[in-house]
C-alpha cells in the first residue's frame, strides 16, 4: 500500500530538516509511541501501539536510515513486528523551498503481514491514512515551534 502527498510548512527547509532527521524529534511526531531508544545515528527502535478497532496492536518497530542528503532528501525504513503483524515501511521526503516556507514531498510503501495484513487494503488504508495526518499535524506543529527557538 502506498501513501504520498505534499506538506507545506511554514518554515525554512534547514529547521524542517533538523525535525525530521533527528530521531528523537521523530518519536515526538509518531502516535502510539510508548518507549523510544537510540542506538546510533542511523538505527532507533520505538515501542508503540497502533490503534486497530477496540484495541490497540504492540509493536516494536525498528527504524534505519539509508539514505540523506541534507537539507533535501532522506529514505527511511521501519520494520514492525507485534502479536499477529508484521509491518514493513519505507518512506522516503523530499525537502524544497517554497517561498519563505518548505515543500515536502513525502511517500510511504507500507506493508502488513499476518492476520492483521489479512485485514485487506480497504480496513487498513483509512488507518494509514489517519496515522499520516496524525503524523503530519504533529510535524507542522513541531516545525512551528522549532522555527521561534
Amino acid at each position: 500500500m502506498i501513501v504520498s502527498g505534499t506538506k507545506e510548512l511554514g518554515a525554512p527547509r534547514e529547521v524542517v530538516w533538523s525535525v525530521i532527521n533527528e530521531p528523537s524529534e521523530m518519536a515526538k511526531l509518531m502516535p502510539g509511541v510508548e518507549s523510544f531508544e537510540i542506538t546510533d545515528e542511523k538505527h532507533w527502535t520505538a515501542k508503540v501501539k497502533v490503534p486497530l478497532g477496540l484495541g490497540g496492536l504492540k509493536m516494536t518497530m525498528n527504524f534505519e536510515k539509508l539514505e540523506e542528503r541534507e537539507p533535501e532528501f532522506a529514505l527511511m525504513r521501519a520494520k514492525g513486528q507485534g502479536v499477529g503483524a508484521l509491518m514493513d515501511m519505507t518512506t522516503s521526503f523530499t525537502l524544497s523551498e517554497a517561498g519563505g516556507g518548505t515543500s515536502m514531498a513525502w511517500e510511504a510503501d507500507v506493508k502488513i503481514a499476518g492476520p492483521v495484513g489479512a485485514m485487506g487494503q480497504r480496513v487498513l488504508q483509512p488507518i494509514v491514512n489517519q496515522q499520516v495526518s496524525q503524523v503530519l499535524e504533529a510535524l507542522e506543529d513541531r516545525v512551528a515551534a522549532a522555527s521561534t527557538e
